[in-house]
C-alpha cells in the first residue's frame, strides 16, 4: 500500500512502542525504567587533584585521556550519575568530518582517526567505514559543496563531487531524480558513542586518572577569581584547574561559583526514528545527509535511523534540567517529527513499508551561533569549559579533548580556536529568554544553506546605539556584533521589517551597489559611520602604575606625550596578538583604549588578569557611556571646523592625536584624528546622551559637503583595498607582528610580554607572510565570489588560505587577503629569513581556487599605490608603515 502521509504511515505500521526504550537502551546496558538501580556506591573522594573535570559525557573523558597522555595524571572526573547518562548514551554516533572551515575539519578529522585507531587496537567501539554522501537539491547547495571540495582537496582531505547517477550507485535505497548532485566523503563513518566514552575512561584510568560516579558538583571554589577547589556531594577536593563538561547541565554549573561563569547554551528537543531491519539496507550503507530536506540517515542494526533538524524546533528545560534526568528521554511527539518524516518518505521510498521500532526524543544543548563553548572562562582563571556541542559532540570530542589539553597545559591550543572561544560572547548572550528564542533558530538552521555573512533573525535589538532609530529611518541594514546592532549598509528602498534580515549569496551580493556608493562618499566627500559598538576601555592610576602596566602589555611604546594616539598590539608569550588596539593618552595616568567590538570580553579578560595585585590600576568598560561617530573623507575636516570652535587644521590637530572638543551644544567629546581605513577623518567619542544631538548637527552642517550615512561594509572594503589586517578575521593569537608587516610597531627597547619570542623571529625569520592578492579575469557579476577560506596556490602547491575578501572599487579588482607559507619537502612550514622575496618572487605563479575555478592572482605585501592615489599626503607616512 502506498503511504503518502506520515500519520497514515505510522498508523499502518507495526509500531512496537511499548517497552521500546528497553529495546533501544539494551545496547548500552541501561534503562530509564531501572534508573533507581543505577545509583553507584559513593566513592572515597581524594583530598586534592591537579585537574577536576565535571561531567562524564564523551567530552570529559576525552579531555581526561588527552591530559593523561601528556603526562598529567593527577586528574579526577566527577559524574553525578553514570558515565554517558546525559546525552551521549542516546547519540546515533555519526562521524562526519566535512565542515565549513579547515579548523573544525582538523578537529573532526583527528577524532575520526583516533576512533579508527581505537577500533584497530581492539577496543571495540563499533566503528563502521560507511562513508557519507551529502545531497544537493539546489544549485546553490552544489556551489557550497564545490567550495568545500576545493578547500578539502587542497588540504589533502579526500572528497568527491558526485552526479545523481553516481549517488544512486553508491546508495540504491534513496531517490536521486530531484538532485543536482552531492559530495562523497569516503573516510566518514559511525561509532557506538557510549563505547567510545568508555574507552577514553579506561585509557585515562590506565594512565592514572580517577573517575568518580555518583558525585555531584555543588560549587566551584575560588579565591581572587581563581579556581582553588570543588565542593561536591561527597566532600571537598582541592584543585588547580576545573573543567566544566556538564553538557545539558553546563550552564547551571556555571552559576555554582563566585563570580558566576556565563555559558550561553539552551536545550532543545531532538528527534530520530529507528526502524526494524529492511532487506534492502546494506550494513555499510553510506550515511546520507539531505540538508535541504533537514534529514540525516544511517544504517542501524539492519534497519534505518533517520533524524534531523526540523525548521521549527521545540525548546526544553527552560528553567533547568529536571533532577535525576539520567538515561531518560522526552515523550514522543509525532506531530513535531512530521516534517522530518515527510522528507524521509520522499528521500527513501522503502520507508513506506518500514516498521518502526522507536521514535527517540532526546534533548541536546545548543549555543547562540551553533559553535562550541571552549577554553578558559573570562570570569575565573583556570576554570575551563568544553560544552555546547550543538549535536556534533561525538565526532568533535576527540579533537576537542586534544586541544583542550593543550589549552590547559600549554596556555593556548596549537590552532586558532577563536570561533569556539567562550570569550566571543558577552553577559547579554546568557539571558535565558534570548537563549530560548535564538537556540530554536540555531537548531532550525542547522542544515540550512548558510550563505556568507548570514545574520540571525532572533534576539535582535538586544543592544542598540542612541542613533539606531534615526539610522533605521534612513535605511540602515543592521548586523549584530557582540549583541550590538550596527549598520552594515544603507538601502532606503527596503521595508523596515527587512532591515535585520538579508538574503545571502555566493556571488555578487545584494548590497554591492549601495556599498559602492558609500565607499565613493568616503573617498570623495564625507561619510558618517556609527561605530558605537567598538569596545571602549579606560585605564587609570594615581601614579605611574597605569603607564607601567600598559607598557608591559603593549609591544609599542606607550610613553608618549598627552594627546597622542598609538596603534599597538598586545602579544602573548609566543608573540601572537591577544589584542589589537588604539590607545589615546588623555593624561599622565589616564588612557583610553579602543578595539573591535568582537574583542570586548577577550580584551577585558586579558587586561584584568594582568592587573597589579595591589589594586593600583583600574580598568573600566565605558563602551556604553560613549557613542562613536566616524567622519571619513576629504571634507571631514571642513565639516568639523564648522561645528566646533577648535581648529581642526592639520597643523593644529595632527593625525593620530586626540583632543576634547564641543560639537554644537554638546561638550566632553573625545575627538581622534584617525579612521582605521587609511583615509583622513575623525572618530568622535560622544557622551551617549549627546549622540543624537551631535548626529543631527553634523548631518545638517554636512549638507554642503555631500555627507551621507555609511556602514561597516564600506569601511571594510576601504581597509581590504589597502591591505589592512583586522583582528579576528586576519589576525589571531597565533599571528605575530613580523608575520603581518607590523614589526615597525614593535619597540624592542621596552619590556613587554612576548618580547623574547619576537626577538627570536627578528633574528631567524618567519615561515609565513600576510599578503594581498588581486584576482585577474574575475567577473564581479557572474563569478562566484571569494568569502574566506579559499586555497591559495603558488606554482601549483597550496601555501595558504584567504581570510578577508572584498572588491576594490578603486583598484577595480577583487581583492583577497591571506597568509602565504614557505613549505619544506614534506609540506610543513619552514623558517625563511627572506620571506618577502619568497612571496614576491616574479617567477612565482599564484592562483586562488574559488568553488573549483582557479583565478590567477597578483601578490603584494604593501598597499597598492593606486589605492593611495586620493589619500592626503600627510597620511601616507602612517599608512605605508601599516602595510
Amino acid at each position: 500500500m502506498k503511504i503518502h502521509n506520515a500519520y497514515n504511515w505510522i498508523s499502518n505500521s507495526c509500531r512496537t512502542l511499548s517497552g521500546s526504550l528497553n529495546n533501544l537502551t539494551s545496547r548500552y546496558h541501561y534503562s530509564s525504567q531501572s534508573n533507581n538501580t543505577l545509583k553507584p556506591e559513593v566513592p572515597q573522594l581524594p583530598k586534592s587533584a591537579r585537574v577536576v573535570i565535571g561531567g562524564g559525557g564523551i567530552s570529559g573523558p576525552s579531555i581526561a585521556y588527552h591530559l593523561s597522555e601528556r603526562g598529567w595524571n593527577d586528574i579526577v572526573l566527577l559524574e553525578q550519575g553514570r558515565l554517558t547518562c546525559g546525552t551521549t548514551w542516546h547519540s546515533v554516533g555519526l562521524c562526519g568530518q566535512l565542515r565549513s572551515d579547515l579548523t573544525e575539519m582538523k578537529i573532526t578529522c583527528y577524532g575520526r582517526d583516533l576512533y579508527k585507531k581505537f577500533e584497530e587496537e581492539g577496543h571495540g567501539i563499533g566503528w563502521k567505514d560507511s562513508g557519507s554522501i551529502s545531497l544537493a537539491r539546489t544549485k546553490d547547495r552544489m556551489t557550497d559543496f564545490k567550495r568545500k571540495h576545493a578547500m578539502t582537496s587542497a588540504s589533502g582531505f579526500e572528497t568527491h563531487l558526485l552526479t545523481p547517477r553516481e549517488i544512486q550507485e553508491k546508495c540504491p535505497v534513496i531517490r536521486t531524480d530531484d538532485l543536482q548532485g552531492g559530495i562523497w566523503i569516503p573516510t566518514d563513518g559511525t561509532v557506538t558513542a557510549p563505547d567510545v566514552t568508555m574507552v577514553f575512561s579506561k585509557l585515562a584510568k590506565k594512565n592514572g586518572a580517577k573517575f568518580m560516579e555518583g558525585v555531584k558538583v555543588e560549587k566551584i571554589l575560588t579565591k581572587n577569581d581563581r579556581v582553588t577547589g570543588v565542593e561536591t556531594s561527597a566532600g571537598n577536593i582541592d584543585c588547580e584547574y576545573f573543567v566544566n563538561c556538564g553538557g545539558l547541565w553546563a550552564r547551571e554549573m556555571g552559576i555554582k561559583s563566585t563570580p558566576n561563569v556565563s555559558l550561553p547554551l539552551h536545550s532543545c528537543e531532538h528527534f530520530y526514528v529507528v526502524t526494524k531491519p529492511l532487506k534492502e539496507v546494506e550494513r555499510l550503507m553510506p550515511v546520507i545527509r539531505d540538508h535541504d530536506g533537514y534529514i540525516c540517515i544511517r544504517e542501524w542494526n539492519g534497519g534505518l535511523c533517520i533524524g534531523g533538524f526540523e525548521p521549527n524546533p521545540k525548546p526544553c528545560f527552560h528553567t533547568g534540567v529536571p533532577d535525576k534526568f539520567e538515561f531518560q528521554l522526552l515523550p514522543e511527539d509525532w506531530d513535531q517529527f512530521q516534517v522530518l518524516m515527510d522528507e524521509c518518505l520522499l528521500r527513501v521510498p522503502i520507508m513506506q513499508k518500514a516498521e518502526i521500532r522507536q521514535l527517540v526524543n532526546g534533548p541536546e544543548s545548543f549555543t547562540p551561533d551553533s559553535n562550541w563553548l571552549l577554553g578558559e572562562t573570562p570570569e575565573i582563571s583556570n576554570y575551563y569549559v568544553a560544552a555546547g556541542m550543538n549535536s556534533r559532540g561525538i565526532i568533535s570530542s576527540g579533537g576537542v579533548g586534544k586541544y583542550m589539553a593543550e589549552w590547559i597545559i600549554d596556555g593556548r591550543p596549537s590552532i586558532n580556536l577563536w570561533k569556539y572561544d567562550v570569550r566571543r560572547f558577552t553577559k547579554q548572550h546568557n539571558d535565558n529568554s534570548f537563549l530560548k528564542d535564538r537556540i530554536c533558530e540555531v537548531l532550525g538552521k542547522m542544515f540550512s544553506l548558510n550563505y556568507p555573512q548570514t545574520e540571525q533573525s532572533t534576539g535582535r535589538k538586544l543592544q542598540t546605539t542612541p542613533l539606531h532609530d534615526v539610522l533605521q529611518i534612513s535605511g540602515a541594514v543592521f548586523g549584530q556584533t557582540m549583541a550590538f546592532e550596527q549598520p552594515l549598509w544603507f538601502d532606503s528602498s527596503r521595508d523596515k521589517a527587512d532591515l535585520y534580515i538579508h538574503k545571502g549569496s555566493f556571488g555578487k551580493p545584494v548590497w554591492f551597489d549601495s556599498v559602492q556608493h558609500e565607499y565613493r562618499v568616503c573617498k570623495d566627500a564625507v561619510g558618517l559611520v556609527d561605530v558605537s559598538a567598538q569596545t571602549k576601555l579606560e585605564i587609570r592610576s594615581a601614579g605611574n602604575e597605569a603607564l607601567e602596566y600598559l607598557q608591559y602589555l603593549c609591544s609599542n611604546n606607550i610613553d608618549l606625550e598627552k594627546g597622542t594616539i598609538i596603534h599597538t598590539g598586545m602579544q602573548n608569550e609566543q608573540g601572537g596578538f591577544e589584542n589589537d588596539c588604539s590607545i589615546a593618552r588623555l593624561g599622565n595616568n589616564n588612557f583610553f583604549m579602543i578595539c573591535p567590538a568582537t574583542q570586548k570580553t577577550r580584551a577585558l579578560s586579558w587586561l584584568r588578569r594582568h592587573l597589579p595585585a595591589d589594586g593600583s590600576v583600574q580598568v573600566s568598560d565605558v563602551t556604553s557611556m560613549y557613542s562613536g561617530i566616524k567622519l571619513i573623507g576629504p571634507h571631514a575636516q571642513a565639516l568639523l571646523d564648522d561645528v566646533t570652535d577648535v581648529s581642526t587644521q592639520k597643523k593644529d590637530f595632527e593625525v593620530m592625536t586626540c583632543r576634547f572638543i564641543d560639537v554644537g551644544n554638546a561638550s566632553g567629546i573625545r575627538a581622534m584624528r584617525l579612521t582605521h581605513a587609511g583615509e583622513d577623518g575623525f572618530i568622535l567619542y560622544i557622551p551617549s546622551e549627546y549622540a543624537l544631538h551631535v548626529y543631527d548637527t553634523l548631518m545638517t552642517a554636512g549638507t554642503d559637503y555631500g555627507i551621507r550615512n555609511a556602514g561597516y561594509y564600506a569601511i571594510r572594503h576601504l581597509r581590504v583595498e589597502k591591505s589592512f589586517a583586522y583582528w579576528g578575521l586576519d589576525l589571531d593569537e597565533h599571528t605575530t607582528p613580523l608575520e603581518c608587516g607590523r614589526e615597525f610597531r614593535v619597540k624592542f627597547g621596552v619590556n613587554f610580554i612576548g618580547k623574547e619570542a619576537l626577538q627570536k623571529q627578528r633574528k631567524e625569520g618567519v615561515s609565513r607572510k600576510f599578503a594581498q592578492f588581486m584576482l585577474e579575469d574575475f567577473d564581479v557579476d557572474t563569478d562566484i565570489w571569494p568569502w574566506g577560506g579559499e586555497p591559495i596556490y603558488r606554482n601549483g602547491v597550496k601555501v595558504g588560505s584567504t581570510a578577508t575578501c572584498g572588491y576594490g572599487f578603486t583598484l577595480e579588482r577583487m581583492v583577497c587577503l591571506g597568509f602565504v607559507s614557505d613549505l619544506d619537502q614534506n609540506g610543513n612550514p619552514k623558517i625563511n629569513p627572506q620571506i618577502n622575496d619568497y612571496v614576491m618572487d616574479k617567477e612565482a605563479v599564484y592562483e586562488i581556487d574559488i568553488s573549483g575555478k582557479r583565478f590567477k592572482a597578483k601578490p603584494g605585501i604593501h598597499t597598492p599605490k593606486l589605492a593611495l592615489s586620493s589619500v592626503d599626503p600627510s597620511l601616507l607616512a602612517f599608512i605605508q608603515k601599516d602595510t
